[in-house]
């Protein structure tokens, strides 16, 4: 067997490494980021009326319609939310990219064939301008709220559902908002870190997005862009107010995924067991 140098040895893994990266952007690039998921998980929501337990929500958020993000994707999204038969369809914001205005108006279009029931709400993320985005989507029948609620009533129980910009970070912003609910409140809100501020509230239930799941999830190390959020995705639960974070459904920054399927989600509404009261 034929000696190899420690250089040589250490080049064939910097070789090996380069390829697997490589290999793993290309799958990221060309399948990955397309091969969108269905999430259904269940949300327990304190003080939750019998009338609303089981309640559907579709939720779909972080499209990015943009150049690396095309129309088929979102339409994709929004089909196989609307085969669940949602009860309330929830847009979580970031429509486009970086405000880019050109694909304002065609992802408006886009959710203009979006419908459920009880209606369909969204709420603005950091990508999305304070004027131009929210007028658009309004001029297609949906409820946007921008730090504003709207309740849900059913057999005289009420639901709170309340929405707020991504700019809107303080507990007396968010308690202004909430004030005066007759019921339980689910908060819409872009970014999951404000589920510090709907605990301190006593707010039972988040519903969030932003982080894509972190988008690039790497073995051992995990998603690093992720880090700074109480999760990348999926639930947590934080001292009496549950939170749930979609990985969405585009990208951002680089247009790729990896072990980070993009994803919408059927979330449905329970009254907490006891072990979870």
């Amino acid at each position: 067997m034929p000696v190899v140098s420690r250089r040589a040895a250490l080049r064939t893994l910097a070789a090996i490494a380069a390829g697997t990266a490589t290999g793993a952007f290309a799958h990221g690039y060309l399948w990955e980021r397309h091969d969108l998921q269905l999430v259904r998980t269940d949300l327990p929501v304190a003080g939750l009326a019998p009338e609303f337990d089981g309640l559907r929500i579709g939720f779909v958020t972080d499209l990015h319609l943009s150049e690396f993000v095309p129309p088929e994707d979102i339409q994709r999204a929004l089909a196989l939310i609307a085969g669940e038969a949602p009860e309330l369809l929830v847009l979580g914001g970031d429509y486009v990219s970086y405000q880019d205005m050109q694909y304002v108006e065609p992802v408006a279009e886009l959710l203009s064939g979006a419908h459920a029931p009880l209606g369909v709400i969204a709420i603005l993320g950091n990508h999305d301008d304070d004027r131009v985005a929210p007028a658009a989507l309004s001029r297609k029948g949906i409820t946007v709220l921008k730090d504003a609620r709207t309740r849900l009533t059913r057999g005289g129980a009420s639901l709170e559902i309340a929405g707020v910009r991504f700019w809107t970070k303080t507990p007396n912003e968010i308690a202004r908002v909430v004030a005066g609910a007759k019921g339980p409140v689910l908060l819409l809100a872009h970014d999951p870190r404000r589920v510090i501020e709907a605990r301190a509230l006593g707010i039972p239930a988040v519903l969030s997005g932003h982080t894509h799941g972190g988008q690039v999830v790497l073995p051992v190390v995990g998603a690093l862009a992720a880090r700074k959020f109480p999760v990348a995705a999926g639930r947590l639960s934080m001292k009496g107010t549950e939170l749930y974070v979609s990985a969405g459904v585009g990208t951002v920054i680089l247009p790729v995924r990896i072990n980070c399927p993009p994803e919408v989600a059927l979330v449905t509404l329970r009254r907490p067991t006891i072990s979870e009261s």
